[in-house]
């Protein structure tokens, strides 16, 4: 597989949820079907290790664990209808940790890194893109625009400039839940003319806008669209298959440059669902359990326990996913889910 130019085209990548019981240990069986789900959904890969993962499993001892039952059951289940499939793995802390993390991304046959910067909020830019291209030297570089809101720092447009500069690096997540921002990623990269860079979106409140809008940019004089090409997204760790059908859909869209106005209406209809299951009223609290509550009712989770015991569903939240439930079934993925959960929970 030439990842890179998979990447290129454009996929659905689930960030991949952490499936514990109610003692909070890891629960394999879940945690095997969630992984089926995504194979069988269509996605083109998988992120483990990341922010849904939980990045509390670093103490818990289940980073390697964990992202090899992850390689070793999607290596299985596509062993089925063999086809292209990226995996992501999460990569954070100070340089030594990072390197560490991707020592074992790579000897369990990880593609790329997604690389988590939490830990360099003080740091400057130089710091910063030596710890990147480190990094690089290890495993191909995901880059990663994470919102402060949920740990990130604003990263300057001479920042992504520079790390666009960095060989190894063959993607970056857009994720400050900003445009302003976003669009300086787009333009930087724009800019270093480095059309082998994919630009996925991580803005799970900006998601069809994202990945239907050609972006202008001038390099030499000249007028270039770029386009963000897919996501990996929390959004997608639920309803993968209508996120897949969504994607390939959109991407019949950008071929034909016809624009639908029922896309403005999913759109909205999507941020809202997005806002009950990342609890953005309470400051995306109670996200990673707004995944599993979703994952819970359609029996692919057995609770919404975190590691974290603090880590919980918000006040409201319940109820803000059954109203967007009832509102929005056209975003779900129910009766796929229905039809096959006893075969992915199968031993």
């Amino acid at each position: 597989m030439n990842f890179r130019q998979h990447l290129l085209d454009g996929q659905v990548i689930p960030a991949h949820p952490l499936a514990i019981d109610a003692e909070r240990r890891l629960d394999e069986r879940h945690q095997r079907a969630l992984t089926r789900y995504y194979v069988a959904a269509g996605a083109g890969g998988i992120a483990v290790g990341v922010h849904t993962t939980q990045f509390e499993i670093r103490a818990h001892g289940l980073y390697r664990p964990v992202l090899e039952l992850a390689a070793e059951t999607a290596t299985t289940a596509l062993g089925v209808t063999p086809r292209a499939f990226v995996r992501i793995a999460g990569l954070i802390g100070d340089t030594q940790q990072a390197v560490t993390e991707a020592e074992i991304a790579v000897a369990l046959g990880y593609h790329a890194g997604l690389l988590s910067l939490g830990a360099w909020t003080r740091a400057t830019d130089a710091a910063i893109l030596e710890h990147c291209r480190v990094i690089a030297d290890v495993i191909p570089v995901f880059g990663f625009y994470l919102q402060p809101a949920v740990g990130g720092r604003v990263l300057s447009y001479g920042f992504w400039r520079e790390l666009a500069d960095i060989p190894n690096v063959v993607a970056i997540k857009i994720a400050p839940f900003n445009r302003y921002r976003s669009l300086d990623v787009v333009r930087a990269v724009a800019d270093a003319e480095r059309d082998d860079i994919a630009l996925y979106t991580g803005n799970d409140d900006a998601i069809v806008a994202d990945l239907l809008t050609p972006i202008p940019c001038i390099v030499g004089g000249r007028v270039v669209e770029r386009r963000i090409v897919g996501g990996l997204l929390g959004q997608w760790a639920v309803w993968t298959r209508a996120a897949v059908r969504m994607l390939d859909a959109i991407k019949r869209v950008r071929a034909e440059e016809s624009l639908d106005t029922d896309w403005l209406r999913t759109g909205a209809m999507l941020t809202d669902a997005n806002g009950a299951l990342f609890d953005a009223r309470h400051d995306f609290a109670g996200s990673i359990a707004g995944i599993h509550e979703v994952l819970r009712r359609q029996g692919l989770l057995r609770g919404t326990w975190c590691l974290n015991p603090q880590e919980c569903l918000s006040p409201g939240q319940t109820e803000e996913i059954d109203r967007v439930l009832r509102s929005y079934p056209s975003l779900t993925d129910d009766s796929f889910v229905a039809e096959h959960r006893e075969a992915w929970l199968t031993p």
